[in-house]
């Protein structure tokens, strides 16, 4: 019995350090390009875990949304969860390198049948056997297991190390997506809320044209077709300016729904979105400190550490390991006649043929740290590609900010200047639809290159991995 009891425990313990090995890297504990998932289908970072209702019309900047999202945002509430399940699985395999320390008292009586037990027959010369025995036994003792060397517990350990650094810096990262997806979607948000106002306003003018054109109409000193033709230029821009509401509308419910506010919150968006230029910085110098600072790029690092560790737990499978035990306490047949008892044992464990499982653990450890390097470098080009593409975005759309507002002020003159040759009579209404129909353009226009640049801002920043503290730098209270 006490040999198999051996046998079994050894077994166990082989198969829980064959499976360590196997693990490699923590499920989930990669960086944010591998986001932690919700439900099946949606975007974590999305959604969030809402907060209590409060009465009245929250004034929301878009700082305070920032910091709402950073509270409640999914995606960043999933990956810190993600972080303590690493840590814990790391605590999972600094047991095997700890002392385990156990107690475990009992008190036995038993009464044996001699006859059942197959004695019954036994005859001893002058003397007669009883029909049953009865004895006691007491034992209380503490026990104490240690491993003393075990290269791949200790190899095993330093992996869980490096994925909770890899898991931490996934947080990180996590929350610079927050940053990045709260931005943008504040962003539409005060874009659309734009597009209300400037639809607003041409309706306003195309009011007033229509007014002019059907005044002059029934003056008869302008053909009747040149009122149906401004109706419906008023009718078109009272479309948009429906339009424009919905949009908004649904753009304060996305908004809600990645920052964390109550189901049915009243709020406001209190930042425009006026345009101010960013200074440049050359792409060697953007790239460097990307590399220096994008927390996905140093996840993937501690993620090729891991595999190293995990690789080196594999090959640690044909070392031998060297384990401590002992136990102290008392026992007897009764604990009023105990005696004390002592067991100090140390095992030398030699691995001779394992069946060919730890090749099998190198072959699978290999494929991992080959495929966590990989990834690495393709990180490291992905970067430089992110840096390039935000600095061409941010020059590109810096000047057409620039044109689009110039567009803006010609396309109203030209309009002021239609609308008074068709006044004068020198000129009909499809001039002056023309007019409104460039004006309506060059806003949305301008519109969608405020847009463009202050989300190229939130890329660059995202790019060089200082999202939190670069948003705080170029969106100061807009």
């Amino acid at each position: 019995m006490l040999l198999a009891a051996i046998v079994f425990v050894c077994g166990v313990a082989s198969f829980a350090q064959a499976g360590s090995a196997q693990t490699g890297t923590i499920p989930g504990a990669g960086a944010p390009s591998q986001s932690p998932s919700g439900s099946q289908g949606t975007n974590p970072y999305a959604g969030s875990v809402p907060a209590k209702l409060v009465p009245g019309v929250l004034p929301i900047s878009l700082l305070d949304a920032i910091d709402r999202g950073l509270a409640q945002n999914l995606g960043a509430l999933l990956s810190d969860a993600n972080t303590e399940l690493a840590r814990g699985q790391r605590w999972e395999q600094l047991s095997a390198l700890l002392p385990h320390v156990t107690a475990a008292p009992f008190v036995d009586w038993s009464k044996i049948n001699l006859a059942e037990e197959g004695l019954g027959s036994l005859k001893i010369p002058g003397a007669s056997l009883p029909s049953s025995v009865t004895f006691s036994y007491f034992d209380a003792r503490a026990n104490v297991t240690q491993s003393v060397f075990n290269w791949q517990s200790i190899s095993n350990a330093r992996a869980a190390g490096q994925n909770v650094k890899s898991s931490e810096y996934s947080y990180k990262d996590a929350r610079d997506l927050v940053v990045l997806v709260v931005g943008l979607t504040y962003l539409q948000a005060i874009a659309d809320q734009a597009r209300i106002e400037t639809a607003g306003a041409q309706v306003k003018t195309a009011q007033a044209v229509y007014d002019q054109a059907s005044a002059q109409a029934n003056a008869g000193t302008s053909a009747p077709i040149d009122a149906l033709r401004t109706k419906v230029e008023l009718q078109t821009r009272q479309q948009q300016l429906i339009q424009a509401v919905n949009d908004f509308a649904i753009a304060k419910l996305n908004l809600a729904r990645a920052i964390g506010l109550a189901p049915g919150q009243e709020f406001e968006l209190t930042d425009k979105s006026p345009y101010q230029p960013l200074e440049g910085m050359t792409v060697e110098a953007a790239i460097e400190r990307a590399y220096s600072s994008r927390s996905d790029y140093q996840a993937a690092m501690a993620e090729e550490r891991a595999a190293e560790f995990s690789r080196q737990a594999a090959v640690a499978g044909y070392f031998p390991s060297l384990n401590f035990n002992a136990d102290y306490g008392i026992a007897g047949a009764h604990p009023s006649t105990e005696t004390s008892v002592s067991d100090v044992r140390g095992t030398l464990n030699i691995p001779i043929f394992e069946g060919g499982s730890v090749h099998g653990d190198i072959l699978q450890a290999d494929a991992r740290l080959k495929q966590s390097r990989e990834q690495l470098e393709n990180l490291r080009a992905q970067i430089d590609a992110d840096v390039r593409t935000a600095l061409l975005n941010l020059q590109s759309s810096s000047d057409l900010v620039e044109v689009a507002r110039s567009n803006v002020d010609l396309a109203e003159q030209t309009l002021t200047q239609s609308r008074d040759r068709f006044s004068a009579g020198v000129a009909d209404s499809v001039e002056v639809v023309q007019s409104e129909e460039a004006v309506a353009s060059a806003h949305e226009q301008y519109i969608d290159s405020l847009y463009s640049d202050d989300s190229a801002k939130l890329s660059l920043v995202r790019a060089l991995g200082m999202a939190e503290e670069g948003v705080k730098e170029y969106f100061k209270g807009q």
